[in-house]
C-alpha cells in the first residue's frame, strides 16, 4: 500500500522564525543570505536574528528582501563546534543559540533554526523547551529522497542519541508518523524498522522487542507497520518512515550525502571526458539539471528535533545559502501547519507513561563533568 497525500488546512498570516546567525561554518553572511532567499520566495515569513548586532546589521541592510522583516537580537557570545554540551548548558546563557531557543520558549517565534553544534543545540533545546510529556528521548528526523510518490521518506533518529531501547524506538515510530502525516499529508504512513535483514528472527534483542511494540500500536496510532527493512529500503518505496537508533541513522545519512556527492562529481567528469561527451551533456542538459537537483543534499537540509515543546530545525554546519533557506522553509512549513501542537497530541494519545526527563539527566551530567 502506497501512502496517499491528503489535504491539510494551513494557518494564515506572517510566521516568525528565530535564527541563530552564528552557528554555521561559513559565518553569519551565509545565514543572512539564506534567510534573504527565503524572504524573497515567501512574503509570509519574518525573522528574529540572534548574534552581534554590529556584524549582523550591515549584512541585513544589504538585502532588500529583508527590509522590515528582521529583528536583530544583540547577543555577543557564540557556541562553537568544539564546545562540549555540558559546558554550553552551564555557561551558554549569553550565546546566540540560547537566545534563539528562548524566542521560541517565550512565544515570540514559531520555530528555531541553527547551523551550530548538534550536541549543544539538542542539550539547550531540552533545557529551554523541555520534552513533551511521555517522551523519553527526543529524536532528529530528516527527509531522505525516495521513490515514494511524495519524493521523500523520513528517517529518525539520525544523531540525537546513539542508543535506543525498544520503548525509544516505539516513540520514534509515533513521532515519525506524526511528522509524515503533517509534513507530507499522508493519513496512514507506513513504518519500517531498520535491521540487518527483513526476517523476524534477525537483529538485536531490543529490535525484536521493538518489532512487537510497534506492531501492537500500529492500528491504534493509525499507521501501517511493514516490519523490518534494510538499508537499501531507506530511499525505496516500501515505507514512509524509517525507524532506527541515532548511531546507525547518523552513519546512514553521512554515507548518503557522500554517495550523492560522488555521483554528481562522477557524472560531471564523465560528460567532460571528450568532445562527444560534452555534446551529449548539452543535449541532456535539462535532464541532468533535474537529476542534480534531486541528488543535491542542500535541497533537504534540516533535521527536525522531535519530542520537544517547540519546533527546532538543525541545519548542516557547512550549509550554504541554499541549505539555510531549505532549513528555514522546513521550520516555516511545520509552524504553518501547527505541527508542534499536533505532535504533542499524538504522543499524549499514545498513552505512554512519563519517563525520566532527559534535560534533568543532562543537567545532572553537566554538573558531574569537567
Amino acid at each position: 500500500m502506497t501512502g496517499k497525500p491528503d489535504h491539510i488546512q494551513a494557518k494564515v498570516g506572517r510566521i516568525t522564525i528565530s535564527v541563530d546567525a552564528m552557528g554555521g561554518d561559513a559565518g553569519p553572511a551565509v545565514v543572512v543570505a539564506g534567510i534573504a532567499m527565503s524572504a524573497e520566495k515567501n512574503p509570509d515569513i519574518g525573522f528574529i536574528l540572534h548574534g552581534p548586532a554590529d556584524q549582523l546589521k550591515p549584512l541585513v541592510d544589504k538585502r532588500r528582501a529583508l527590509d522590515g522583516r528582521v529583528e536583530i537580537r544583540d547577543v555577543r557570545d557564540v557556541v562553537t563546534m568544539e564546545d562540549k554540551p555540558s559546558q554550553v548548558m552551564r555557561n551558554g546563557k549569553g550565546t546566540s543559540m540560547w537566545s534563539a531557543l528562548d524566542a521560541v520558549k517565550n512565544g515570540e517565534a514559531a520555530g528555531a533554526v541553527s547551523c551550530g553544534n548538534t550536541g549543544a543545540l539538542m542539550a539547550l533545546s531540552m533545557l529551554r523547551l523541555r520534552k513533551l510529556p511521555g517522551v523519553n528521548r527526543p529524536a532528529i528526523a530528516i527527509l531522505w529522497p525516495s521513490l515514494n510518490p511524495q519524493g521523500f521518506n523520513v528517517m529518525l533518529d539520525v544523531g540525537a542519541d546513539v542508543k535506543a531501547d525498544a520503548e525509544d524506538l516505539l516513540q520514534y515510530a509515533l513521532m515519525g508518523t506524526s511528522y509524515v502525516r503533517n509534513s507530507m499529508d499522508i493519513a496512514c504512513p507506513r513504518v519500517g524498522l531498520l535491521n540487518v535483514g527483513t526476517e523476524e528472527h534477525k537483529g538485536r534483542a531490543e529490535l525484536k522487542e521493538a518489532y512487537g511494540l510497534i506492531a501492537e500500536n500500529a492500528a491504534r496510532s493509525q499507521f501501517e507497520f511493514v516490519g523490518f527493512v534494510e538499508g537499501s529500503d531507506i530511499p525505496g518505496d516500501i515505507a514512509d518512515v524509517i525507524v532506527t537508533d541515532g548511531f546507525t541513522g547518523n552513519v546512514a545519512i553521512k554515507t548518503g550525502e557522500g554517495t550523492a556527492t560522488l555521483m554528481r562529481t562522477a557524472l560531471r567528469e564523465a560528460f567532460q571526458y571528450s568532445f562527444l561527451s560534452r555534446i551529449a551533456a548539452l543535449l541532456a542538459m535539462t535532464s541532468l539539471k533535474r537529476l542534480s537537483k534531486r541528488l543535491d543534499p542542500r535541497r533537504v537540509n534540516g533535521g527536525v528535533f522531535l519530542g520537544l515543546n517547540g519546533t527546532v530545525v538543525k541545519s548542516h554546519g557547512g550549509a550554504d545559502a541554499t541549505g539555510v533557506s531549505a532549513a528555514v522553509k522546513l521550520a516555516f512549513r511545520l509552524a504553518q501547519q501547527g505541527f508542534a501542537e499536533k505532535l504533542a497530541a499524538r504522543v499524549a494519545s499514545a498513552g505512554a507513561p512519563p519517563q525520566d526527563d532527559p534535560a534533568d539527566r543532562a543537567l545532572r551530567a553537566a554538573t558531574d563533568q569537567d
